[in-house]
């Protein structure tokens, strides 16, 4: 069964695909395991692919406890631990990269590389950081999550892709489905992980990343905006980075093909 038990005894919902070397995959802010179809399906042939349900998201819904990000990584560093593996890629998208970042310490020795997608030190903009949201704009996420969570989630799945992209995709009804087919968490969880989100700045732990990292971002997220992620590459010693050209904050959705070939091209040159 594809359940595990964390440090507090409480247990949480992974999947798991494929062998060979272990790829982690963390999924971001309202999601679940099941937003990396397209990975399960395209990487699983060459790797291990794991990916857990965060707490309070997809199966793992019913945990309770602090949606913080200390939490998240813990459970992560947890899953890793149990499942004893070794030579990890983790490869956290949005969300999932802030806890990438957070777990890496925890993860020293079990770590051989990382991957960030969509990706931003402080998801806020700030005097000292440009590259972020709005505070009106997280203010207006927050209210339209309490007013109506459906038509927020809706809404947010719009912001998701560059305008035009999924109509120039072959596979866009198949990805509208595939997200509305996942179940978002309560309004409690969806709006705690939000406002942990909007506080967290990850700055302070990017000279401490020695693993290899690559930065995989669209070039009009209108999300994580594409400067975050270059911001990343310059402050990650030795990270690299790729842009999907056309793409928003999913391009391992709207692009999986050439994502997954880039990804699996980082992963081999790790373990060359």
């Amino acid at each position: 069964m594809p359940w595990y038990e964390n440090r507090r005894g409480e247990s949480l919902w992974y999947e798991e695909r494929g062998c060979g070397f272990p790829v982690v995959m963390v999924h971001g802010w309202c999601m679940s395991s099941a937003v990396w179809q397209y990975q399960f399906a395209g990487l699983a042939a060459s790797f291990r692919v794991i990916a857990p349900d965060l707490r309070g998201h997809g199966r793992s819904n019913l945990v309770a406890g602090s949606l913080s990000f200390s939490s998240f990584a813990n459970d992560l560093a947890d899953l890793i631990e149990q499942l004893n593996l070794a030579k990890v890629v983790l490869a956290g998208w949005s969300m999932g990269a802030h806890i990438a970042l957070q777990a890496c310490a925890e993860l020293s020795g079990r770590l051989d590389g990382m991957a960030l997608i969509s990706a931003t030190p402080r998801f806020t903009a700030s005097a000292d950081f440009r590259y972020g949201l709005a505070e009106k704009e997280a203010s207006g996420m927050r209210r339209k999550v309490q007013r109506n969570i459906g038509r927020a989630l809706v809404d947010f799945y719009t912001r998701i892709f560059a305008e035009g992209e999924m109509e120039c995709c072959p596979l866009s009804s198949e990805i509208t489905k595939l997200l509305e087919s996942i179940p978002p968490p309560d309004t409690g969880a969806v709006l705690e992980a939000l406002d942990t989100l909007v506080r967290a700045d990850m700055r302070h732990l990017l000279p401490d990343v020695h693993v290899p990292t690559v930065i995989l971002n669209g070039s009009h997220d209108r999300i994580c905006l594409p400067q975050a992620s270059t911001y990343l590459k310059e402050h990650i010693s030795g990270a690299e980075q790729s842009v999907f050209p056309g793409c928003g904050h999913a391009p391992f959705l709207t692009q999986s093909h050439t994502f997954n070939a880039e990804l699996s091209r980082f992963i081999r040159s790790i373990h060359a």
